[in-house]
This record gives C-alpha cells, sequence and structure tokens, in this order.
C-alpha cells in the first residue's frame, strides 16, 4: 500500500519510513498470520525463468519472517535470505535456523556481483526504490538469472472483499485497489530496463476470524494507525464478518500478482577451430 496522493512529499517519505520499520515491532504476529503463497506460483516462477528452482541460487530479498524463504527452500533451492529489520530477522532466525538471513535491503544489496540465479522480493519490492533497486538486482544476478517479484492482492471480485476492502479505503483514506492496479512494470520499474511478463494466480486458504483479523493487523497501515482506532475498526470488521462467515472460518481469496523478468544470457564462447598442421 501507498500513502494518499494528496499528503504533501516530505510527510509521504516519513510515512512510508515508519510504515516499513513498523513489522519489526509486530513480527511473530506477521509470521503467525500472514498468507504464504500456493505451489502454482512457484511452477509459474520457474516456468517463466526457464530453469528449476532445486539446485538454484536464490536470494530472498526482504524476506521478512521466512514465508516465502520457506517454500523456495522447499522447492530445493539454495536460497540465502537478505532483511533489513532486526524484529523480523530475529523472527526469521527462530523460524527457519538453517538458512541464513543477512541484513541489507534491495537498494544496496550485500551481495557479490552475478552471484544470484533468483532474486525473489515477495511482498517487498514496494518498499525499495527502483532506480537503486533495479541496477542492484542486475549487479547481482548472472547472466540468464531471473528477478522475481510479487504480491498478494485481495481478490475484489469477490464481494465479501470487495466491502471489507471500501470499509479500510474509508478508514484509512486510500484506494486499495487502485494500488493493487499499480502493481504491474510501469511501476515497478519505470525507467523500462527490465522486460517482465505478468501472470496471476487465485488461491484461497480458510482461517479462523481470529486469524483473519490478525493478519489485517499485521499491515503497516493498521500497525501504525493509533490503538485506539486500530480496536475499533478491528471490532467493527468482526461484527461485519461475522454475518458472511456465521461459523468464524473465514475463506480468504487472494490473486497472486507475479511479475519476472529474466537478464540476457551470457554470449556462447566462439568455436575453436583446429590448429593447421604442416
Amino acid at each position: 500500500m501507498t500513502t494518499s496522493g494528496n499528503t504533501p512529499a516530505p510527510a509521504q517519505d516519513a510515512t512510508r519510513t515508519a510504515r516499513a520499520h513498523s513489522f519489526n515491532a509486530a513480527a511473530a504476529q506477521y509470521a503467525a498470520n500472514r498468507p504464504s503463497y500456493p505451489p502454482a506460483l512457484f511452477d509459474a516462477l520457474e516456468q517463466l525463468a526457464g530453469r528449476p528452482l532445486a539446485g538454484a541460487r536464490v536470494a530472498d530479498i526482504g524476506a521478512g519472517t521466512g514465508i516465502a524463504t520457506a517454500r523456495l527452500h522447499a522447492r530445493g533451492a539454495d536460497v540465502i535470505a537478505v532483511e533489513p529489520g532486526a524484529g523480523m530477522a530475529a523472527e526469521f532466525r527462530r523460524t527457519l535456523p538453517d538458512v541464513p538471513v543477512i541484513r541489507g535491503n534491495g537498494n544496496a544489496l550485500p551481495l557479490a556481483d552475478h552471484s544470484a540465479d533468483f532474486l525473489t522480493y515477495a511482498q517487498a519490492w514496494h518498499w525499495t526504490d527502483p532506480a537503486l533497486a533495479v541496477p542492484e538486482a542486475l549487479r547481482v544476478l548472472r547472466p540468464g538469472g531471473a528477478l522475481a517479484l510479487w504480491w498478494n492482492t485481495s481478490a475484489l471480485d469477490v464481494p465479501w472483499i470487495a466491502a471489507a476492502t471500501e470499509r479500510a479505503d474509508r478508514h484509512f483514506g486510500l484506494n486499495i485497489s487502485a494500488e493493487q492496479r499499480d502493481l504491474g512494470a510501469r511501476v515497478a520499474d519505470p525507467a523500462g530496463r527490465l522486460d517482465f511478463t505478468h501472470r496471476d494466480i487465485r488461491w484461497s486458504r480458510r482461517v479462523p476470524l481470529a486469524t483473519h483479523l490478525a493478519n489485517l493487523g499485521s499491515h503497516s497501515v493498521f500497525l501504525t494507525d493509533t490503538e485506539e482506532r486500530r480496536t475499533a475498526f478491528l471490532a467493527e470488521e468482526r461484527r461485519h464478518l461475522l454475518t458472511v462467515f456465521p461459523d468464524g472460518i473465514v475463506e480468504e481469496t487472494y490473486d497472486v500478482r507475479l511479475l519476472l523478468a529474466t537478464t540476457p544470457a551470457a554470449p556462447a564462447a566462439p568455436a575453436t577451430r583446429p590448429t593447421p598442421t604442416a
């Protein structure tokens, strides 16, 4: 999510910074309640990249608590995680003690040149500055490597989700549907240095209402709101949702937005000719 277009630029920057850092105090809540990603996402990632994740060197940037990293690791990738936040990195280490995580961010990657087959950003690219992050990705990726960006976005054609989104828009002064439409190649790389391919993958999960509300509460717009406003909104949302899901089990439906671009492959070595004999 981004801030309202009516907010002056310095205030936008301050709000963005506060939201980016807000997750560290809620890392355990984030890890316990955020949705993961469906196997079809990683199938699409491999298909578009033209190579399997198994055995690939993958750097998962903005890894958070390791939700995506765990899925990449399960596919057989050799994963290293990069995470800027101390709280999120600590939760990552608790959850995935056998996967290395280093502190850093996409604008200045703490990784060697041409060292990764994949760079992945799950729910994280929007916290970068593409003017810095795109050149960094090109520096770190090997020839023929892939930059993959993805987000779980709400399926706004589902009536109860559309209604809930409208309530959140009114509360926070946002336009979430417009922000989701902006998750495209033009915003990801305004300078057009990369040729992104786009896929949407729909999936859903069924969770207790308490988990759904805790998931909502782990988003930065909630974490940076006052406790009084946050508590009041979530209590009202609980009342709304019990009319839709009286058994207290919520079916959350998502469209994963995947953008993937590959770097040019290394040129083939010229064929050698046999040395003429006398």
